[in-house]
């Protein structure tokens, strides 16, 4: 039986839903050989699946964020270490997660976990427009490139940059109130992430600069993880990425394609780490490594496009390689862990082929 818990937080904003990550078991039931475009509607169905895992439900929570501002619901997806996790000096590090084009707040699960067992609290971010539910009401399948990119304009990306930015407005908010374990958090020095569309979310959150916008300056974001990230089409990338002076980790695969028609090559994805400016800078490509390797996802949420077979063979294997390797970056730039930074300068588990760069 699948049990969801609803109700009213505290705050006249925000409606809290218990809806905690699949079990594994319901995960292996839901793995397919793949198809090459799968109906959106099947996937918008298991994001409304989601039974109760037991641990998980004392430490995942699924809420709804109102920005009346913009009159914008914004779901997120809340990840909290183990009461037991002592609280670091300063408080707990925050990082956020933005899923890609098409997506819901369980993207980045693989990820948030891994985060979330390192003691670091992890929000998944869900961004109206550009979602699931967006892109459902434009394509019929993934495969749909038309379609999806109806769902990828410059406007959903200044809705997305305003979405971090109310989210971390919020979690300040929350943190100065004491809400619940908010007052455990440090909202001054947080880490984002994204994949795909997310990565665009993240880079311009970083610094980048577009045609029509001078960039982003967000001071409270310390450090920052691109996967699947791509140059931009309109700017020459050195001086996009000039205000880029944080901590930036991009992550991509040399079977990392082009999936919505926007020439997202293998090179133009790998071509970010040297248009960087040089200094706190990351660089880890995966051989046969595709597109959604890194959306932090498996099963049938991991099969909306084309899947090369060497890449579902070492999904596994790359994963737990993604998963240590940026929980190490977190660790290394939120929590001035100098074991991970150590481990850093040369990553365990790379194969031959894989390449990690770091300057």
């Amino acid at each position: 039986m699948e049990l969801y818990r609803v109700w009213l937080s505290n705050s006249a904003e925000t409606v809290v839903v218990y809806r905690p990550a699949m079990c594994p078991i319901r995960r292996r039931w839901l793995l397919s050989a793949g198809l090459a475009a799968v109906p959106i509607a099947e996937i918008f169905a298991q994001d409304r699946a989601m039974p109760i895992d037991t641990f998980a439900s004392t430490t995942v929570l699924d809420e709804i964020w109102q920005d009346v501002a913009r009159e914008r619901g914004v779901p997120v997806r809340v990840r909290w270490p183990s009461p037991r996790t002592p609280v670091p000096p300063g408080g707990r590090p925050v990082v956020l997660f933005s899923h890609g084009l098409g997506g819901t707040r369980a993207g980045g699960e693989l990820w948030g976990r891994a985060w979330q067992a390192a003691g670091l609290v992890v929000l998944h971010l869900q961004h109206p427009g550009s979602d699931l539910e967006a892109v459902r009401r434009v394509a019929r399948s993934f495969g749909d490139q038309h379609g999806l990119r109806q769902a990828a304009g410059p406007d959903q990306l200044l809705a997305r940059l305003g979405d971090v930015k109310f989210v971390l407005d919020n979690i300040a908010r929350r943190q100065a109130t004491e809400v619940g374990r908010w007052t455990e958090v440090r909202p001054n020095a947080v880490g984002l992430s994204g994949h795909s569309f997310g990565a665009h979310t993240t880079l311009g959150m970083a610094g980048q600069r577009y045609p029509s916008l001078d960039g982003v300056q967000e001071p409270r974001l310390a450090a920052f993880i691109a996967f699947s990230p791509t140059l931009p089409l309109q700017d020459d990338a050195t001086r996009a990425y000039l205000r880029i002076t944080r901590p930036m980790l991009c992550i991509t695969g040399t079977r990392d394609d082009d999936v919505a028609g926007v020439r997202a090559t293998h090179e133009r994805r790998t071509g970010g780490f040297s248009a960087l400016p040089a200094g706190l800078k990351a660089h880890l490509v995966l051989e046969d490594a595709d597109h959604m390797t890194f959306a932090g996802q498996t099963g049938r949420a991991a099969d909306v496009f084309p899947r090369h077979a060497s890449s579902r063979a070492l999904q596994a294997q790359h994963h737990e390689v993604v998963a240590a390797v940026t929980t190490d970056w977190w660790r290394a730039h939120l929590m001035g862990d100098e074991a991970a930074a150590d481990r850093l300068r040369k990553p365990s588990g790379l194969a031959v082929g894989d390449l990690w760069q770091q300057g």
